[in-house]
Protein backbone atom coordinates (compact mmCIF):
# COMPACT_ATOMS: atom_id res chain seq x y z
CA UNK A 1 0.00 0.00 0.00
CA UNK A 2 1.66 3.22 -1.14
CA UNK A 3 1.29 5.98 1.31
CA UNK A 4 0.21 9.20 -0.20
CA UNK A 5 2.52 12.72 0.01
CA UNK A 6 1.39 14.74 3.06
CA UNK A 7 1.46 18.56 2.12
CA UNK A 8 2.51 21.08 4.78
CA UNK A 9 0.98 25.07 4.62
CA UNK A 10 3.57 27.26 5.35
CA UNK A 11 1.01 28.47 8.36
CA UNK A 12 1.51 24.57 9.63
CA UNK A 13 5.69 24.60 8.87
CA UNK A 14 5.94 27.85 11.32
CA UNK A 15 4.51 26.24 13.62
CA UNK A 16 6.50 23.23 13.66
CA UNK A 17 9.25 25.29 14.03
CA UNK A 18 7.98 27.96 16.23
CA UNK A 19 7.52 24.64 18.53
CA UNK A 20 11.39 23.73 18.74
CA UNK A 21 12.48 27.76 18.67
CA UNK A 22 10.07 29.25 21.57
CA UNK A 23 9.00 26.35 23.38
CA UNK A 24 12.33 24.96 23.39
CA UNK A 25 11.01 21.35 22.58
CA UNK A 26 13.52 18.92 21.46
CA UNK A 27 13.96 18.70 18.03
CA UNK A 28 13.34 14.68 18.43
CA UNK A 29 9.75 15.07 19.87
CA UNK A 30 8.89 17.55 17.46
CA UNK A 31 9.78 15.61 14.46
CA UNK A 32 7.81 12.57 16.25
CA UNK A 33 4.90 14.18 17.12
CA UNK A 34 4.51 15.51 13.45
CA UNK A 35 5.60 12.45 11.55
CA UNK A 36 8.39 14.14 9.89
CA UNK A 37 12.03 13.66 9.39
CA UNK A 38 14.29 15.48 10.91
CA UNK A 39 16.38 16.63 7.97
CA UNK A 40 13.42 17.89 6.40
CA UNK A 41 12.61 19.67 9.76
CA UNK A 42 16.22 21.10 9.63
CA UNK A 43 15.27 22.28 5.50
CA UNK A 44 12.20 23.87 6.76
CA UNK A 45 14.40 25.82 9.52
CA UNK A 46 17.48 27.06 7.23
CA UNK A 47 14.68 27.99 4.47
CA UNK A 48 12.58 30.10 7.38
CA UNK A 49 15.92 31.90 8.05
CA UNK A 50 16.61 32.66 4.56
CA UNK A 51 13.68 33.70 3.38
CA UNK A 52 12.22 35.53 6.97
CA UNK A 53 13.08 39.35 5.46
CA UNK A 54 10.31 38.75 2.97
CA UNK A 55 7.51 38.19 5.96
CA UNK A 56 9.11 41.92 6.73
CA UNK A 57 8.55 43.22 2.90
CA UNK A 58 5.35 42.33 2.29
CA UNK A 59 4.27 44.27 5.50
CA UNK A 60 6.45 47.27 3.98
CA UNK A 61 4.30 46.99 0.65
CA UNK A 62 0.94 46.90 2.80
CA UNK A 63 2.40 49.46 5.35
CA UNK A 64 2.96 51.60 2.07
CA UNK A 65 -0.09 51.38 0.68
CA UNK A 66 -1.73 52.30 3.91
CA UNK A 67 0.52 55.41 4.07
CA UNK A 68 -0.08 56.09 0.68
CA UNK A 69 -3.95 56.20 1.51
CA UNK A 70 -3.38 58.21 4.51
CA UNK A 71 -1.63 61.06 2.29
CA UNK A 72 -4.42 60.93 -0.26
CA UNK A 73 -6.73 61.66 2.22
CA UNK A 74 -4.52 64.13 4.20
CA UNK A 75 -3.85 66.24 0.37
CA UNK A 76 -7.74 66.20 0.25
CA UNK A 77 -8.65 67.56 3.36
CA UNK A 78 -5.98 69.98 3.18
CA UNK A 79 -7.65 70.95 -0.57
CA UNK A 80 -11.05 71.43 1.58
CA UNK A 81 -9.61 73.43 4.22
CA UNK A 82 -7.79 75.98 1.75
CA UNK A 83 -11.83 76.51 -0.13
CA UNK A 84 -13.46 76.58 3.06
CA UNK A 85 -10.85 79.35 3.89
CA UNK A 86 -11.43 81.12 0.70
CA UNK A 87 -15.13 80.94 1.10
CA UNK A 88 -14.17 82.54 4.37
CA UNK A 89 -12.31 85.37 3.31
CA UNK A 90 -14.29 86.45 0.44
CA UNK A 91 -17.52 86.58 3.46
CA UNK A 92 -15.04 88.67 5.50
CA UNK A 93 -14.56 90.82 2.97
CA UNK A 94 -18.48 91.07 2.09
CA UNK A 95 -18.56 91.97 5.83
CA UNK A 96 -16.02 94.30 6.01
CA UNK A 97 -17.11 96.20 2.80
CA UNK A 98 -21.25 96.39 4.24
CA UNK A 99 -19.95 97.90 7.80
CA UNK A 100 -18.13 100.36 5.57
CA UNK A 101 -21.16 100.82 3.49
CA UNK A 102 -23.55 101.29 6.40
CA UNK A 103 -20.92 103.59 8.47
CA UNK A 104 -20.21 101.15 11.19
CA UNK A 105 -16.77 100.99 12.89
Amino acid sequence: MASTRRHFTPEQKVSILREHLLDKTPVSEVCDRHHIQVSLFYIWQKEFFENGHRAFAANGRRQRRVEDARQQKIELLEAKLHRKDGVIAELMEEHVELKKSLGEP
